[in-house]
């Protein structure tokens, strides 16, 4: 069973910075695309950037010039570097990954972490 384990939310003045992590841990083949989502409350589940495996990265607008994702592949880990967080960034935020966990090439799972809060006052 694989799991993907979060760390690095908090409270933060706007402004500031906090930086998320992801480990994938489990029966692992092999990761292809890595990426956080945050779902505010009231609102529906967002996404906030990917990463492939290759390094190529996609970014939501509002956090554009911002907000960093990285990995680790031989860690199997996403990060999250973001940087001058305004109020609108309070959210859960949500670490996913497509992980090939069987034999075949096409046992490709979606796996979510269970998330962390990310609260920036004003």
């Amino acid at each position: 069973q694989v799991q993907l384990v979060e760390s690095g939310g908090g409270l933060v003045q706007t402004g500031g910075s906090l930086r998320l992590s992801c480990t994938a841990s489990g029966l692992i083949f092999s990761i292809n695309v890595m990426g956080w989502y945050r779902q505010a409350p009231g609102k529906q589940r967002e996404l906030v950037a990917t990463i492939t495996s290759g390094g190529r990265t996609n970014y939501e607008d509002s956090v554009k010039g911002r907000f960093t994702i990285s990995r680790d592949n031989a860690k199997n880990t996403v990060y999250l570097q973001m940087d001058s967080l305004k109020p609108e960034d309070t959210a859960v935020y949500y670490c996913n990954a497509d992980i090939r966990d069987g034999w075949r090439s096409y046992d490709v799972s979606a796996y979510w972490g269970q998330g962390t809060q990310v609260t920036v006052s004003s």
